[in-house]
């Protein structure tokens, strides 16, 4: 499971990339009670989204030009040149080169072979989100993706990931996990692009937990976004609904069982 216990590999930090920053501050605090604040004079109108103090997610105006509206999700790594290579060398690509953000750690934005975009982050002043796996705070992970057991090698091959297919009612789900996580250590899925009929290029989805799927499905639609299909009900796991901001940002949210 997610954890702020970041180990290499693993989701340390996550980010939203909109054309209209305060339109999307207006939306996530009415919806998960987040409130805004831009991390300084020196981070290029870069901030941070927070809830009850603590960090969930970061965020910054991205024009229309410079890629569509969406949620980043990004893994650790202890050294992000070297992970740039790895990516490269197992067929992916580096959109973004590795590069020194400050005093806070060193980024890179990547690929894997099927084109979908991913960042890192090695660690130094910030150590990455300050919350997960609680009410309005990423709790899971998603990769749509056209070829579920390509992405599994690459991963493998870049990010040290394992993965496990586990049964369900519906066939079976590949979870992925770090290695050297430990038990339980799952934080995200990879599933079939097909799985999605309306998408037709792969992407990640971020989930967010809360205590009413179908009432946050409800909200997101009275604040301007979308529900992308219906609520649904997964076994062992919650209910889960799939949706999108007002600008077109995707994620999902889910009501965890046994809460």
């Amino acid at each position: 499971m997610l954890t702020t216990r970041f180990v290499d590999g693993a989701p340390n930090w996550l980010d939203l990339a909109t054309p209209d920053m305060g339109g999307a501050q207006a939306f996530y605090r009415d919806l998960f009670g987040w409130d805004y604040r831009l991390a300084g004079p020196d981070a290029g109108g870069y901030g941070m989204f927070r809830l009850n103090g603590k960090v969930v997610a970061g965020g910054m105006t991205v024009d229309p030009d410079q890629g569509p509206p969406a949620w980043s999700i990004f893994f650790q790594s202890s050294d992000a040149d070297t992970t740039a290579q790895a990516a490269e060398d197992a067929g992916g690509s580096v959109r973004f080169k590795p590069m020194d953000v400050m005093d806070q750690g060193r980024m890179a934005v990547l690929a894997d072979p099927a084109g979908t975009p991913f960042g890192v982050w090695q660690p130094a002043a910030n150590k990455g989100l300050d919350t997960v796996n609680e009410k309005s705070a990423l709790c899971w992970t998603e990769l749509y993706t056209p070829d579920v057991q390509a992405a599994a090698e690459f991963f493998g091959s870049a990010l040290g990931w394992t993965t496990e297919e586990m049964p369900y009612s519906g066939g079976t789900y590949t979870i992925a996990s770090p290695a050297g996580g430990g038990e339980d250590a799952g934080f995200g899925g990879l599933v079939p692009l097909s799985a999605d009929p309306r998408a037709s290029t792969p992407y990640w989805l971020p989930y967010f937990a809360v205590p009413d799927a179908d009432a946050a499905r409800g909200r997101v639609q009275e604040l301007g976004g979308r529900a992308l299909g219906t609520a649904v009900d997964i076994e062992d796991v919650g209910r889960i609904a799939q949706l999108a901001d007002p600008y077109g940002a995707r994620f999902a949210v889910l009501a965890p069982s046994g809460r």
